[in-house]
């Protein structure tokens, strides 16, 4: 079986963003969400996915994951908005099977 990684940006309410890498992309916004991890997204309440990206290898991931990071704001929300212009929850429904 393949292993997928995913380049995944988050936003809060007023337009925060966080970009992160994992190879569990349900777990690691759940654990957002809860709070699991202490640091720059539970502080500013980031917790809704607005873009994510797929890949079967986790050194490009990680490299796009360092490039997104290092792009201008700008660039970022154009991104977000080419596929999701009214910046929805994509993991909005993921949990609600779960009681969550």
């Amino acid at each position: 079986m393949t292993r997928q990684y995913y380049v995944y940006i988050l936003a809060s309410k007023t337009r925060r963003l966080y970009i992160g890498v994992t190879n569990d992309l349900r777990r690691r916004v759940w654990e957002h969400r809860h709070k699991i991890t202490k640091g720059f997204a539970e502080r500013y309440r980031i917790n809704r996915l607005v873009h994510y990206e797929a890949t079967t290898s986790i050194e490009s991931a990680i490299v796009r994951e360092k490039r997104l990071k290092n792009w201008p704001r700008a660039w970022k929300i154009r991104l977000i908005e080419g596929h999701n212009p009214e910046w929805k929850d994509l993991a909005d429904g993921w949990y609600d099977a779960e009681g969550d």
